[in-house]
C-alpha cells in the first residue's frame, strides 16, 4: 500500500511537471536519450525497456512538430497527427493507471506541448514502476475492459505498447510528408543523438 501511495504522489508530481512544460523546457522532458539499460534480464526489466524504447521513439517522432505537421493527414479517412497523439495519450494513461492502480486521465483542451509532456511523463512513470517490480507485481498489472473482462500484462505488450510504437512510425512518416523529416542524427539502435 505504501508503494502505491508513493507511486501516486510521483505520478501527480510528474503530471504537474508535464503540464508546466514550455518550449524552453522541452529538453528537460524524459526520453531525449534512452536511459541506461538494467543490469539483469527479467520480465519487469524487459517490459520497462520496451516502454523506454517507446518513450525515445515518441520523443523524437514529435520533437519540433509544427502546426502544419499536427494537422497533416494522408487522406480524409485517416487520423491527423494530432489525433494520433491524442490516441497515444489515452493508451499511456491505460499503462500508467494499470501499474499505479489509479484512474487519472487528462487530455481534453490541452495544447500539443502539454499532451507531449504528459505522454512522456506517463511513459517514464510506467517504466520506473515496472523496473522496480517483481514477478508477483506483474501479475497485478492488468487491463480492465469496459465489458468487465480483465486481461494480463502480456496484452499490454502486443496491445497498447506495440500500438504506440506503430503510431510513432506513422507520425515520423507523416511529418516527412508534410516537409519536416525526423532528425537524421537520432540513432534508434543506441538511443542517442549522434553528433
Amino acid at each position: 500500500m505504501k508503494k502505491r501511495i508513493q507511486i501516486s504522489i510521483m505520478l501527480f508530481a510528474l503530471m504537474l511537471l508535464g503540464l508546466g512544460a514550455s518550449a524552453q523546457e522541452q529538453d528537460t522532458l524524459p526520453y531525449r536519450e534512452i536511459p541506461e539499460h538494467p543490469t539483469d534480464y527479467n520480465a519487469a526489466n524487459m517490459a520497462s525497456r520496451m516502454v523506454d524504447g517507446l518513450g525515445f521513439r515518441f520523443y523524437w517522432a514529435t520533437e519540433g512538430l509544427r502546426e502544419v505537421d499536427l494537422e497533416y493527414r494522408p487522406s480524409a479517412e485517416a487520423r491527423s497527427v494530432e489525433e494520433t497523439i491524442d490516441h497515444i495519450l489515452s493508451m499511456t494513461y491505460m499503462l500508467v493507471n494499470s501499474v499505479s492502480q489509479s484512474s487519472e486521465e487528462r487530455g481534453e483542451g490541452l495544447a500539443f506541448d502539454e499532451k507531449r509532456a504528459l505522454i512522456l511523463t506517463n511513459l517514464k512513470a510506467t517504466s520506473d514502476v515496472l523496473r522496480n517490480s517483481n514477478g508477483a507485481d506483474m501479475e497485478t498489472f492488468t487491463i480492465s475492459l469496459n465489458n468487465g473482462e480483465t486481461l494480463p500484462f502480456w496484452n499490454y505488450i502486443n496491445g497498447p505498447i506495440a500500438d504506440c510504437i506503430w503510431h510513432c512510425g506513422q507520425i515520423a512518416s507523416f511529418r516527412r510528408l508534410s516537409g519536416n523529416p525526423f532528425n537524421p542524427k537520432v540513432s534508434l539502435l543506441v538511443g542517442k543523438v549522434i553528433d
